[in-house]
């Protein structure tokens, strides 16, 4: 049971690189600094999380590229597609929710790069409440069809400095 919380939290975590499309606060902030590409990449990562919130599997999947290499615990990447199918759906379970203390987009060319610290809140399968706290890094790709997905997804970029 101890190993599929630290599971299921890990999971949770990696989810960092979402807003909760929900609030009616922080979250809906205004993007005035942003260019109209930056807005397009911050456009991204909030359809994720609104599909991550609704429980749309293939929202979250259609949010990466196929081969998008993606740390769900620190220095444990998974780039298998079956294999993040699986992970991001049994983080539904914990409902996560998450909120960033702020944005910075930068984009060059075809990528983009977002970086947010990030607080997640949810609950455990105990009914125990669950807050934690990180930065991330994601790296989106502009796409032929105009769209940005997500290609790396690292939520532990805090892990760095801890060592």
């Amino acid at each position: 049971m101890k190993d599929s919380l630290q599971v299921i939290l890990s999971i949770a975590l990696l989810m960092s690189t979402m807003i909760s499309l929900g609030a009616q606060n922080q979250n809906e902030m205004q993007y005035s600094d942003f260019t109209e590409t930056e807005t397009q990449v911050m456009k991204a990562v909030l359809g994720m999380t609104e599909s991550f919130h609704q429980g749309e599997i293939e929202g979250v999947m259609n949010s990466y590229e196929p081969e998008a290499l993606v740390v769900f615990e620190p220095e444990k990447p998974i780039q298998d597609e079956t294999r993040l199918r699986e992970m991001f759906a049994q983080s539904f379970a914990i409902d996560p929710r998450f909120t960033y203390s702020g944005h910075e987009v930068f984009v060059n060319g075809n990528l983009a790069i977002h970086i947010a610290p990030w607080t997640m809140t949810g609950t455990a399968p105990d009914g125990s409440a669950i807050s934690q706290t990180g930065l991330s890094v994601a790296v989106l790709r502009k796409q032929t069809d105009g769209s940005w997905k997500m290609v790396f997804d690292n939520p532990h970029t805090q892990f760095l400095m801890q060592k």
